[in-house]
């Protein structure tokens, strides 16, 4: 009876389909959202990130609880109908649990949130969309599966959408991570100041580590190099995600590069690029909070890697069911 059960839960868990738009709508969506119809100097809080897993909770329980009916195939009894809203709730909790745990940890962004209210409010959002899903399930509307080519054709898009989208989270997500960031001054020549055709002055308070902005629209992948009293150069290594939207009215900022110095100091700073207008400054290293601070160090095809996963989810539930399919009894006594 258990082993049933648990196979039953398996095939009602919902599939890499379902996973995919969940992690759509619930991670790049808003922060995506928030930056194309918001100012760039106001942050995307946390407590409004999380309305957007609310208002998908119906949805996905919905989604549960039809595919548990259609496995069962108990329709009509109230006991099929509780062990439905019974079994898409859970489940519903444990995926709005995980990406609860994303902006926890991974995309701390800022604000306060009341984190076990939103989980336990989302509770009544999830009953009543498992049982519209029951009932459509029940009315017999059948859901549809993406199997042969269309799932291969799927998991390739959904993989593409993803690996681009997961560049552009990475950056959205660490700058409304970004817990304070050192003053800067920009300019031609001056403290902590360079542009990118001539020598800058640089005069580093301590040791440690300094990060690069580019001002303004200044290319992001400049050749920086530091130079100290004693000629020793020291190079700037690129962020590969560089966050922006740094800095005021007067003029925005985007961490590019950073470098170490050993010793306290005058410095000499040298950015070559392609535009000769550009103008880079340097200034403290920006705090991010989570593991997206270390994210934006990433190479780029991990980044990209990291975003396809879903779309190869996909890829690989379509083979599995291809093969299984092939691998039937009926299939074996055709040939």
């Amino acid at each position: 009876m258990i082993a049933a059960t648990w196979r039953v839960v398996g095939r009602a868990f919902p599939g890499p389909v379902v996973l995919a738009v969940w992690v759509l709508v619930t991670v790049p969506a808003p922060l995506i959202f928030f930056e194309g119809t918001h100012r760039w100097e106001e942050d995307l809080k946390v407590s409004t990130a999380l309305w957007w897993i609310v208002g998908a909770v119906p949805a996905l329980a919905a989604v549960v609880a039809a595919r548990w009916t259609w496995c069962t195939g108990q329709r009509r009894t109230a006991s099929a109908v509780v062990a439905a809203v019974v079994a898409a709730t859970l489940m519903s909790a444990v995926f709005v649990g995980a990406t609860m745990v994303v902006y926890r940890c991974v995309i701390p962004l800022t604000g306060a949130a009341q984190w076990w209210r939103v989980l336990f409010g989302s509770v009544p959002l999830a009953i009543c969309g498992a049982a519209l899903g029951h009932l459509l399930e029940r009315g017999r509307v059948r859901r549809s599966r993406v199997s042969g080519r269309r799932g291969y054709v799927t998991g390739g898009i959904v993989a593409m959408v993803g690996a681009l989208l997961a560049q552009t989270t990475v950056q959205l997500g660490a700058e409304g991570s970004t817990a304070r960031y050192g003053p800067v001054e920009y300019g031609t020549v001056g403290r902590y100041a360079a542009s990118a055709s001539e020598m800058g002055e640089l005069r580093l308070p301590a040791a440690g580590q300094y990060a690069i902005f580019a001002v303004g629209f200044s290319p992001r992948n400049p050749d920086c190099q530091i130079t100290g009293a004693d000629r020793a150069v020291v190079p700037a290594k690129l962020i590969t995600i560089a966050p922006g939207d740094y800095g005021s009215d007067a003029a925005t900022y985007t961490w590019v590069a950073s470098f170490d110095v050993p010793v306290p100091g005058t410095y000499s700073l040298s950015c070559q690029t392609y535009d000769q207008q550009a103008s880079y400054t340097a200034g403290e290293v920006p705090q991010i909070r989570g593991s997206v601070g270390s994210l934006i160090h990433w190479p780029l095809v991990a980044i990209w890697l990291l975003g396809a996963i879903p779309g190869l989810l996909i890829i690989a539930e379509t083979l599995r069911r291809r093969t299984r399919r092939r691998s039937a009894p009926g299939a074996m006594a055709a040939l």
